[in-house]
């Protein structure tokens, strides 16, 4: 086969505005890291950058959890990381449903070979503590927990310090997805009692796609090291993984993503620089002021109030207007990027995201200027 090579030249990307449920808007700071010399995966300073890393996102975390790391790969891995090594054939989890990603969460569980109690909530409700409860008074040998933090398909937070001790107080051990959350809302997991937790580079922490942080407590450590069953994912496996980011003498695992790697310490350093609290304020006060727009506008929440996450606004389609037509014209006319609805909100909402980078009053005037022109038709 030959190559029309003429014809195929450098790719070069639109300029795009970032306001859907991800990726968001890259600082030309993580932008410039990422071009920075690659070097060896082994290479001394990189270990040193390594150790690094792990420190900013012990901050981010708000953990002391010594095994804490990017998984290279994305969110969708460091979910499958959790389940893979966390659960073993047999083994009961109660997994909260609320949306699209509660339902991945169950699908992790059903291949490893575990049982999924299922607690269901509808999709925009944060998940109901009282229904947890009840998961557990049934099912009194679930040996873990698993829920969404922030639902990125509807915009949902969910408070995770009352459903974590919900899990504590019945000898089980808790997943949480946090992809939409951290560093955009308070993530605390030591405070709240998190063992295995979850995010992705490209949402709150403005890096590209295609890294996972992850973080395991202490006891979810323990539980990995008793495992009767080797865990079924050889990449995955932790016990692999801990020879190539613990310890003074790295062994060989896979070669890291050297240059994206460079991008989400970029990114972290910047986070750090801002203080979380500032960045979760930043977040608070842009949602406020979008949320003034949109229902100046006649636009109304899916969420209620008082759990919704500032950084994914999830708002109902007008009567009459095709969704699909106004996010092209956004898109094409204004290079805006929203998100469209997923599963049972497929066709019916827009996903309004303000995260990170591309969480600053400058998008928000853009796109109600630009939403309101294409509404009016």
């Amino acid at each position: 086969m030959k190559i029309d090579s003429p014809r195929i030249t450098s790719f070069q990307p639109p300029a795009r505005t970032l306001m859907g449920p991800g990726p968001s808007d890259v600082s030309s700071r993580v932008l410039a890291a990422m071009a920075r010399p690659t070097i060896g995966h082994l290479d001394p300073t990189f270990v040193g950058m390594m150790d690094e890393l792990k420190s900013l996102l012990r901050y981010a975390f708000q953990t002391e959890n010594e095994l804490t790391f990017p998984v290279s790969a994305p969110g969708s891995v460091g979910m499958e990381t959790c389940f893979v090594n966390l659960v073993s054939p047999g083994d009961k989890v109660v997994v909260c449903i609320n949306g699209v990603f509660g339902q991945r969460m169950a699908e992790n569980v059903r291949r490893c070979g575990g049982v999924p109690v299922i607690v269901e909530d509808p999709w925009g409700a944060p998940v109901d503590p009282a229904k947890v409860e009840e998961a557990f008074a049934a099912n009194p040998d679930a040996a873990l927990f698993a829920f969404v933090h922030a639902e990125t398909s509807t915009g949902a937070l969910s408070d995770a310090a009352t459903l974590a001790a919900i899990a504590r107080r019945h000898g089980a051990l808790t997943i949480m997805d946090c992809v939409t959350s951290l560093g955009g809302v308070p993530v605390l997991l030591d405070e709240w009692g998190i063992d295995a937790a979850y995010s992705g580079s490209q949402k709150c922490l403005s890096c590209t796609p295609g890294l996972s942080p992850v973080s395991f407590s202490a006891a979810a450590v323990e539980r990995i090291r008793a495992r009767k069953t080797p865990c079924p994912s050889w990449f995955q496996d932790l016990s692999l993984v801990l020879g190539y980011w613990s310890g003074a003498k790295r062994t060989y695992h896979h070669t890291a993503p050297v240059n994206p790697l460079f991008g989400l310490h970029e990114s972290l350093v910047m986070l750090a620089e801002e203080g979380l609290e500032n960045a979760w304020l930043r977040h608070r006060n842009n949602h406020l002021r979008l949320r003034a727009g949109l229902e100046g506008m006649g636009l109304k929440f899916v969420v209620r109030e008082d759990a919704r996450l500032p950084q994914l606004n999830t708002v109902w389609v007008p009567e009459g207007v095709d969704e699909a037509v106004v996010r092209s014209r956004l898109l094409n006319e204004f290079g805006i990027e929203i998100g469209a609805g997923l599963g049972a909100l497929a066709g019916r909402v827009w996903r309004i995201g303000l995260m990170g980078q591309s969480s600053c009053t400058a998008n928000i005037v853009l796109f109600l200027a630009a939403l309101e022109s294409v509404m009016r038709g």
